[in-house]
């Protein structure tokens, strides 16, 4: 009894050192917000007509149509929270081994989602003032079209690491599911489920398998937090641990310290979990009456809602496991282990349906980057290139087993880029341009957040590199 009131007195300071995080991440981006709130002089919504107020500074058009503020968090937190929260207990497990750790791993979880936040919201307030309608389209009206190819090969290559990441998560999971060998279990479902699946031209049918992805994500948090009370994994006598392989057994110690360089790949990895940016200016321009503050509104519920997902799967996933925790956290449960076969058969179901959507978003980037014009691009190329890069992603996952590499490095690198850097390269521009000064300040927490964007990018790319030794 003393054990559980414990790890519920545990668990409860961690989720109340996150319940501000809605708070806190509508305050950053309020920051920014409240610095042009002036905007709100400059059109006039009557009969849906927009009528210019004053100055030479572009309209920003309001849609009387389009999705729900409700709607639009329910999406967006969707395409947060992913497979990849699953690697993040492997993310604390690379810089400690106590319990405690799960307390400045929140800090971290909570830290990276509002810088995140603010730079999604930085991208939807670009996208306001230049009518923007793509990532590409807005570094082009900010910074210059010239070097707009940036960060378009940039979201191509951040793809193309998401479709290595599910290959290796699909091998390990179809391999615990079926009782086999991990890669010709891997090359099976690529040949007989994953190929068909991106040769298909129209992929409308499989949209709707991406809320398998939620309820997954949701089905698995249940399931972890059964497991971590229960104490089926703990040592010596739980009724499930003797069925785990001894180096993914629970592994405890006194090490608590996040100020390493270690926690870095944490970081890292956090950059890749809450990566959605190339989607904001479709998330701004989708929204009904689609003012600067609904967004704000849209970007600070989604984030703080993911913020404490985040936290709490991540914490379950390091206080049952420990500094054994699996690149992939669903690795250290048993096979025999129905709650979390359960969790397994959700994760395998969302990545085959949503495999392809990712797919078709990399095999389009990739023919972008290799300048093939539309009118050339004809079944027999598609089919070519996708044969070609799905060959590629299955053996790399053959080779790099480890999901937790594929994210930290993917976050060090392009994802650090796309969610703090290039954020605020095309703020800093479009203010200069359009002569905002009075958004000055905003400009500077930006550029200081791009600063501590490329500095953890640079070390955590040398952590994550190292971590293969």
């Amino acid at each position: 009894m003393m054990i559980s009131f414990k790890k519920v007195c545990l668990l409860l300071v961690v989720l109340c050192s996150t319940a501000d995080a809605l708070h806190k991440v509508k305050s950053l981006a309020s920051t920014v917000s409240s610095s042009s709130s002036s905007e709100a002089t400059l059109v006039e919504l009557r009969g849906g007509a927009l009528k210019e107020r004053r100055g030479k500074l572009p309209v920003i058009k309001v849609t009387t149509e389009g999705a729900s503020l409700p709607s639009h968090v329910f999406n967006l937190v969707k395409g947060i929270v992913g497979v990849g929260v699953l690697s993040l207990p492997a993310g604390i497990a690379a810089f400690a081994d106590a319990p405690s750790a799960v307390l400045p791993a929140t800090g971290l979880i909570t830290l990276i989602g509002i810088l995140s936040a603010f730079g999604f919201f930085l991208i939807g307030k670009v996208c306001a003032y230049t009518g923007a309608t793509s990532y590409r389209d807005a570094w082009g009206k900010s910074v210059g079209e010239a070097t707009s190819w940036i960060p378009a090969a940039s979201c191509t290559l951040k793809t193309m690491l998401a479709c290595l990441a599910f290959s290796i998560v699909l091998g390990d999971t179809f391999a615990a599911l079926l009782g086999t060998a991990r890669n010709p279990t891997l090359l099976m479902l690529t040949g007989t489920i994953l190929l068909p699946l991106c040769l298909l031209k129209n992929l409308s049918a499989l949209a709707p398998f991406s809320l398998a992805g939620v309820l997954g994500m949701g089905y698995t948090f249940v399931a972890m937090a059964i497991r971590y009370f229960d104490g089926s994994y703990q040592l010596p006598d739980g009724s499930l641990v003797t069925d785990v392989a001894e180096k993914l057994r629970p592994a405890f110690g006194s090490n608590s310290n996040v100020v390493s360089s270690k926690s870095l790949i944490l970081v890292c990895m956090l950059s890749t979990a809450f990566m959605a940016h190339f989607n904001a200016p479709k998330f701004y321009l989708e929204l009904k009456e689609n003012t600067l503050q609904r967004f704000n509104s849209v970007v600070s519920l989604s984030f703080g809602i993911s913020i404490l997902l985040m936290s709490g799967i991540t914490m379950l996933g390091f206080l049952t496991f420990g500094k054994s925790c699996s690149g992939l956290v669903l690795n250290n449960y048993s096979t025999k282990d129905l709650w979390m076969s359960g969790s397994r058969i959700a994760v395998a179901i969302s990545l085959v349906f949503s495999y392809p959507l990712a797919f078709t978003g990399c095999r389009d980037g990739f023919m972008d980057i290799l300048n093939i014009p539309s009118e050339k691009r004809s079944s027999s190329v598609q089919n070519t290139i996708t044969i070609a890069l799905l060959s590629v992603f299955t053996f790399g996952a053959m080779v790099f087993k480890d999901v937790s590499f594929v994210l930290a490095f993917g976050g060090a690198t392009l994802g650090n880029l796309l969610t703090y850097v290039y954020p605020a390269l095309m703020y800093r521009a479009i203010v200069k341009e359009q002569g905002r000064t009075e958004e000055n300040r905003a400009v500077l927490v930006s550029m200081m957040s791009a600063g501590l964007g490329i500095v953890m990018g640079v070390i955590g790319t040398k952590m994550a590199l190292q971590s293969l030794a």
